[in-house]
C-alpha cells in the first residue's frame, strides 16, 4: 500500500521490443502506486503491443477474441474454447458473435478464413 493508503497497482509489461519495454519501464517507474511486476508476478494490469503487422487497420480485436479466434482456428468447440480459457461458454459465444460481426463473416469457418486472408491469423 502506498503512503495515502491506495491500493498498489502491479502493472505487468508484455512488450516484444525491449527498448520500447525499457522506456515505458522508466516513464511508468516514477508513478506513485504504481509498480511494474516482476518475472512470472501475477499483476493487477498488462500493458501488450501487438505486432502492427498483424492486425489491420480496420479490425479491432481483443486480446480476448485473438485466443477465442486462434482455438477457433484449430477446430475447438466452444465448450473446448471455454474450458482452455477458463471462461464459460456463454462468453465464448459473446465473443465468436464478435468476432462474427468484426469479421463479417456468416459463421466460424468463415471467420477464420476472413481473419487468415487479411492477416490477422496465420494458418
Amino acid at each position: 500500500m502506498s503512503e495515502d493508503n491506495a491500493p498498489e497497482i502491479v502493472l505487468a509489461l508484455e512488450i516484444d521490443d525491449p527498448a520500447l519495454a525499457d522506456r515505458l519501464a522508466v516513464l511508468l517507474g516514477n508513478i506513485a502506486g504504481l509498480r511494474l511486476a516482476a518475472p512470472g508476478e501475477a499483476a493487477t494490469a498488462t500493458v501488450m503491443a501487438r505486432d502492427p503487422r498483424s492486425m489491420p487497420d480496420d479490425i479491432a480485436l481483443t486480446q480476448r477474441e485473438l485466443d477465442v479466434l486462434a482455438l477457433m482456428a484449430e477446430g475447438a468447440s466452444n465448450k473446448l474454447i471455454a474450458r482452455q480459457l477458463g471462461i464459460s461458454v456463454h462468453t465464448v459465444k459473446f465473443h465468436v458473435g464478435s468476432l462474427l460481426d468484426k469479421l463479417d463473416a456468416t459463421g466460424r469457418t468463415d471467420a477464420v478464413a476472413h481473419a487468415a486472408r487479411r492477416g490477422v491469423i496465420e494458418l
